[in-house]
């Protein structure tokens, strides 16, 4: 890499031996001015989406007044702390009418794969293309991905799940087009390699990589040091931090990896960590990296999958969490649900503190980023498709007003909500999935 007194690239790479780390925004990233004419550097808006599975309990999710004077529900309080950057939402269906001679809804199947894309599954696989991969053709031309999609749980996609559907319905958010659905990563060494490198490097170089068994960044110090020294200190703290949060999260991987000493693979081998708390905060970091690096501005994280019958022992749910969403409404039962959609919400409330303390251009990560939060059904009980609970995190670039809770008129389309989103990112489409229009987020 060559440095010069040109403005650097927002697309400067650090590459050795297979890495390739992007870089944050950095002042040096704006082309020279005057002292009075330089402002930050101006950064691009991202667009994530969380899922989480089987619902939750409505009368613990749902704020009671509406607008900016809303107080937070038990579920919620987790992101009562980022109120100027949030927009709860009430009233938006995902109820089509059903494919010919099918059931009104398909449960589970259904509440997964319209969560963006806002078509129904067919028997065959066969659905729409999701608004997160909309976005990618739009805004992902400028990152090294696209997109990335990301989850918590795999799921075998021979097997059938949800009334003859395919669990590729609900394993997956994210469809590149009708019959295109994208897998989402479970495994976190495997989205590190994605997103910083060996990926595409040849096998010598690969075969180096094993040998080392250290950090990506140690093939990388004299290009960091380069650079380094032909930026500003507030540059230099802030690459410095950067990179240093990659080094953290590689070393958690690593932790999580069982070598084979006599017989080393090629590719970085899988690791996950022991528990479900450890594997989703290194998701949500990676997730904070590759905002951080522009290496991606798009990114989809499924926080379980449906049919999800995973326990939570930690926080004194040793219940399979589909089997007890079916709660009948006894209220031990429902306490326990409760309990659920609070500490996904409390761990997503973690990584917006993460993004709101990283400096982006002229302000935070928080500021430039959308992320759509929430499920693709109101309650487990009765897959209840209406009145979804679906909230907005982040600034928006000032695109979309925070700080409110908003009732839309009941058995409002959520492709209303979509075609909405997909407008305040400059792109304008007619139609998506069941829309009849966009709805005012402003």
């Amino acid at each position: 890499m060559m440095i010069t007194r040109k403005a650097l690239s927002r697309r400067t790479v650090l590459r050795s031996l297979g890495a390739a780390v992007s870089l944050p925004l950095l002042d040096a990233m704006v082309p020279p001015l005057t002292a009075m004419q330089r402002t930050p550097a101006q950064a691009p808006l991202r667009f994530g989406a969380v899922y989480v599975p089987n619902g939750v309990i409505p009368g613990q999710w749902f704020p009671t007044a509406e607008g900016s004077a809303f107080e937070f529900s038990p579920s919620l309080k987790p992101l009562e702390k980022f109120r100027d950057q949030l927009l709860v939402t009430s009233g938006l269906d995902s109820v089509p009418p059903p494919p010919p001679g099918e059931r009104q809804y398909n449960n589970h199947a259904d509440a997964s794969t319209r969560f963006l894309t806002d078509v129904t599954p067919s028997r065959t696989l066969r659905a729409g293309i999701s608004i997160d991969q909309i976005l990618a053709r739009q805004i992902g031309q400028d990152t090294a991905l696209p997109s990335i999609e990301l989850a918590l749980e795999s799921v075998d996609s021979g097997a059938s799940c949800d009334f003859g559907r395919s669990c590729i319905y609900t394993g997956t958010i994210a469809w590149a087009g009708a019959t295109q659905p994208l897998p989402m990563e479970h495994d976190p060494s495997a989205a590190f390699v994605r997103l910083f490198g060996d990926g595409t490097a040849d096998a010598g170089a690969r075969q180096a990589r094993a040998r080392q068994k250290g950090s990506i960044l140690d093939s990388l110090l004299d290009e960091v040091s380069r650079l380094q020294a032909s930026v500003s200190a507030p540059d230099r703290s802030r690459l410095s931090s950067y990179l240093e949060s990659v080094r953290d999260v590689e070393r958690r991987i690593q932790k999580a990896v069982t070598f084979n000493r006599e017989e080393p693979s090629l590719d970085r081998p899988a690791g996950i960590p022991d528990t479900f708390e450890q594997h989703a905060r290194l998701m949500f970091d990676l997730q904070w990296l590759a905002y951080q690096g522009d290496v991606t501005r798009v990114t989809t994280f499924m926080i379980g999958r449906e049919f999800s019958g995973r326990t939570y022992p930690e926080i004194g749910v040793p219940d399979a969490h589909h089997p007890i969403s079916h709660h009948l409404r006894d209220p031990l039962r429902m306490e326990k649900c409760a309990k659920i959609n609070h500490y996904h919400v409390s761990l997503f409330s973690e990584f917006l503190e993460k993004l709101r303390a990283t400096p982006d251009g002229d302000g935070s990560l928080l500021d430039h980023v959308a992320i759509i939060y929430g499920a693709g059904m109101s309650e487990g009980n009765g897959h209840v498709p209406e009145n979804l609970p679906i909230l907005v995190a982040g600034g928006a670039n000032k695109r979309i007003a925070g700080g409110r809770y908003v009732k839309f008129a009941k058995g409002t389309p959520l492709a209303n909500f979509h075609l909405s989103m997909l407008d305040r990112f400059g792109v304008r489409i007619d139609q998506h999935g069941n829309s009849t229009g966009p709805l005012t987020l402003d």
